[in-house]
């Protein structure tokens, strides 16, 4: 049996997974929805899965933003969203000009440069103590944020090294990135739809696998909730680690 069209009832089980993947994402293991970016890709397209995530980007966020909002605050958020805003023009623009292989290659290595500055905060200590309040580094990381968003869907390992360099709680974590991607996603949703890439078809298959993003987020706030706060961190660094070398090498 078929659904819409041509399509093998087999591509739209392994996409309701990727969509699984993502809802699951959401609620603390950002790495996880490289896997999302990554089946989408292998089954529609590269650019044709930007304008089948970036809406399901939103569906989630807006899911999860309730559930997370008492965690943290728009206030706290503020510093980092115009870096992040100069950023998501930029990659906007760069979309232009270079080709989808070298954009997942810039993003892996910056995924992997910040992966390596936390660990060299952690092994110099008082030397790098105050990059957290470097007004240097949160521009950076903001830019990166929205740059890689939009190039690639591929933020969330950038913001969970910039999460693990604040020294964030799970919880702030969960709230500040809850807000910060509900806003930047809604933004991005113009600019993909300006590029053709949201259309009829691409809506389609964003309904078919809505169960699968719903039951990610279901089962992943069951699991948040059951690791402490250095599981979780160890986790972060684990994801992010692995989702930039297969953003750079793969």
């Amino acid at each position: 049996m078929n659904f819409f069209g041509d399509i093998p009832t087999a591509t739209w089980l392994i996409a309701l997974f990727g969509a699984f993947c993502l809802g699951f994402s959401k609620t603390g293991f950002p790495g996880l929805a490289m896997g999302n970016v990554l089946i989408m890709a292998e089954l529609f397209g590269a650019k044709p899965s930007v304008g089948i995530i970036v809406p399901l980007l939103v569906v989630c966020d807006l899911t999860v933003y309730p559930l997370f909002r008492r965690y943290s605050s728009w206030k706290e958020l503020m510093p980092l969203l115009p870096p992040t805003f100069v950023g998501l023009a930029a990659g906007y623009f760069l979309l232009d000009h270079i080709d989808e292989a070298n954009a997942r290659k810039g993003i892996g290595l910056i995924v992997l440069l910040m992966f390596a500055l936390q660990l060299a905060r952690l092994r110099l200590g008082q030397a790098l103590a105050m990059l957290p309040k470097s007004v240097g580094f949160r521009w950076g990381s903001g830019m990166m944020i929205g740059t890689s968003t939009i190039m690639a869907n591929a933020a969330g390992p950038v913001f969970s090294i910039y999460a693990l360099v604040e020294k964030m709680t799970k919880e702030t974590f969960l709230g500040l990135g809850a807000r910060c991607f509900l806003l930047v996603n809604i933004l991005k949703l113009p600019l993909v739809a300006n590029l053709g890439l949201i259309n009829t078809e691409s809506l389609k298959i964003d309904l078919f696998v809505l169960p699968g993003i719903f039951a990610g987020i279901f089962i992943g706030r069951k699991v948040i909730q059951l690791v402490p706060q250095k599981l979780f961190e160890l986790l972060l660094y684990l994801f992010s680690f692995v989702a930039g070398l297969r953003l750079l090498f793969f």
